[in-house]
């Protein structure tokens, strides 16, 4: 099998067959393209021109090199093209009859030593394989969508494949300007086993009412850089595809957290697959459309609209980063922010950290020094909570510790004026606990902020079922004035972003204790393959090991379901001191600073 890969059959000319066939062709190779419909070959040749055409007018390459890639291209509508094919890629529907049927028919087409490759990504190679008269040639050839921008390609292995066919594959991956990743036989492998699982969640709890699908997208963009929404994706995606990746997982697993959440399923039914069907989650201007239009789910401007109450001075309990840098957001927006610590060190210690921060600013630009003289000239260190007393927004940011933030509270119960909104910054914590310790649990309000304060655009507003209408008005009307972007969520474990977050950093670490890849290969694969600013372990070490096992296990705790306890690789690592970048050592070894 180890021969040059020079023709190749690309059987299914979908989006995502034409994708990889261009791929292909471009790389030099000659592409035979198959499909049962003369439309859909048609269309994928005019999509190759297209894109060349563009190419051209960018500058990218020359009208001869499009003209022999156009060349390279030929399509039929019958599976005896692929005769002379050294390697054969199927993207046909994602059902196990179809892709059946097509590797018993190749065997009466190719020669022997033709590898035949699935590009699926949810079902078993190795019963396809079992289909083959040479069950040694098959393997999975995972391409993302599109095919010609994403980096990833997940070769996969069944216990059936020769090793040499997956060294030529992964030649050829290479060859192609892509990084392949060798990965098992299982449903989803590497980045759509995480993905997948993440989708279902948010599909789950836009599902239960939790928060709308603005919000929920919103949050996941803004609060972790990724560059879509869960629910945009899963309309790009194909609800209808997702259900069927969610189902052969499921089968697999049988983790609760993989068995797609019922509208997946009313969704489908009912037609609306996403953006191909013009309506899925979103509402789009035409079958295939990309751009969202009003539904009669949009929120309205106006709609439910409270007044909220005025605020001129904030004050911020705490002395660390997460207190600097909201302090610091509060002085740019212009208002007086007292920042008080347990002592008027720590206090002036943060307003020096904050002035560091501001001078950084001038000296890139975003900053004038009169500006960064004015933002500091609101701020008032204090070395009491006695200090708040006149504030008409009290922030808490102080150690993620309940009994803490409670003794708090209880404090700005008495200190506060009348009227004052309590604020706590949690990230995990009930808010309703800390609310009641006082004799205003109306006033009290969840108000998330995301680490770094002055970098990161999302807030949570979290109301608990106390929580008075024009307090919940306030914060986001304070959010939006101090430039944040507010989400709207109830008061339970996680909220939005973690509550989503944290399962699919679990389920990396069952990954790497099950020996199905490497931690290189899993953060690989989620950064090419699902567009993730960084891998699953480079967050984990980032954010720390203790804090990410403390939020699992949280969310362990009040929604019981056995899928989000906390793999055991955490917490060896956490009794062993190993919490990530702060101590050198986390799922990966850092040089000491």
């Amino acid at each position: 099998m180890d021969i040059p890969l020079t023709t190749i059959a690309v059987v299914g000319l979908g989006t995502m067959g034409t994708g990889i066939a261009e791929v292909l062709a471009r790389a030099g190779r000659e592409v035979v393209g198959i499909d049962v419909s003369e439309a859909a070959a048609r269309q994928a040749v005019a999509s190759l021109e297209a894109s060349t055409a563009r190419s051209v007018r960018r500058e990218r390459i020359t009208e001869q090199e499009r003209h022999d890639i156009l060349a390279r291209f030929r399509t039929f509508t019958d599976l005896q093209a692929a005769a002379d094919a050294e390697l054969v890629i199927e993207v046909v529907p994602e059902t196990y009859e179809i892709k059946q049927q097509v590797f018993r028919e190749l065997d009466a087409v190719v020669s022997p030593t033709a590898i035949l490759a699935t590009g699926t990504n949810a079902l078993s190679v190795t019963r396809l394989a079992a289909e083959s008269r040479h069950p040694e040639r098959v393997l999975g050839l995972h391409f993302f969508n599109p095919a010609p921008a994403m980096k990833l390609v997940e070769v996969v292995s069944s216990v059936l494949t020769a090793p040499p066919a997956v060294e030529s594959v992964t030649r050829l991956a290479r060859e192609l300007g892509k990084e392949p990743v060798a990965v098992g036989d299982r449903p989803g492998f590497v980045a759509d086993g995480l993905l997948f699982g993440y989708l279902n969640q948010a599909a789950a709890m836009y599902e239960a009412n939790y928060a709308s699908r603005e919000d929920i997208d919103a949050a996941m963009k803004l609060g972790c850089g990724l560059p879509m929404g869960p629910l945009a994706l899963l309309d790009l995606i194909g609800i209808d595809t997702a259900r069927t990746v969610l189902e052969a997982m499921y089968t697999a697993s049988h983790d609760r957290l993989h068995a797609p959440a019922p509208v997946l399923g009313q969704l489908s039914e009912a037609g609306l697959t996403g953006r191909k069907a013009g309506r899925g989650f979103y509402t789009y201007d035409a079958p295939g459309g990309q751009t969202v239009v009003p539904d009669a789910l949009t929120p309205s401007e106006s709609a439910g609209a409270v007044a909220g109450r005025e605020v001129s001075s904030v004050g911020v309990a705490g002395s660390g980063t997460m207190a600097s840098g909201i302090a610091e957001v509060f002085a740019k927006a212009g208002y007086s922010v007292v920042l008080a610590a347990r002592s008027q060190e720590k206090a002036d210690t943060a307003k020096a950290r904050i002035a560091k921060s501001l001078g950084r600013s001038v000296s890139k630009g975003r900053l004038t020094e009169e500006a960064r003289d004015e933002t500091l000239g609101r701020i008032t260190p204090a070395g009491s909570l006695d200090s708040f007393a006149d504030v008409d927004l009290a922030v808490e940011a102080v150690a993620e510790d309940l009994e803490i933030k409670r003794e708090l509270f209880a404090t700005l119960d008495k200190v506060c004026k009348p009227g004052a909104v309590l604020a706590t910054t949690t990230s995990s914590l009930p808010v309703v606990a800390v609310a009641r310790v006082t004799s205003r649990p109306e006033d009290v309000v969840g108000m998330h902020f995301f680490n770094p304060a002055p970098a990161m655009k999302l807030v949570e507003v979290v109301r608990t079922v106390l929580t008075a209408d024009d307090v919940h008005a306030t914060v986001r009307e304070v959010c939006l004035k101090v430039r944040k972007h507010p989400v709207d969520c109830g008061d339970r474990a996680g909220f939005i972003v973690n509550a989503l977050l944290f399962p699919y950093l679990n389920n990396a670490i069952k990954m790497v204790e099950e020996h199905y890849a490497t931690l290189d290969d899993i953060d690989a694969a989620m950064k090419l393959g699902g567009g993730y600013p960084m891998g699953p372990f480079e967050l984990l070490d980032v954010v720390g090991l203790d804090v990410s096992l403390a939020i699992e296990k949280v969310l362990h705790s009040e929604f019981r379901d056995p899928g989000l306890a906390p793999a055991p690789l955490l917490e060896h690592l956490v009794a062993a001191g190993c919490l990530g970048r702060k101590t050198g050592r986390g799922f990966r070894e850092y040089a000491r600073r």
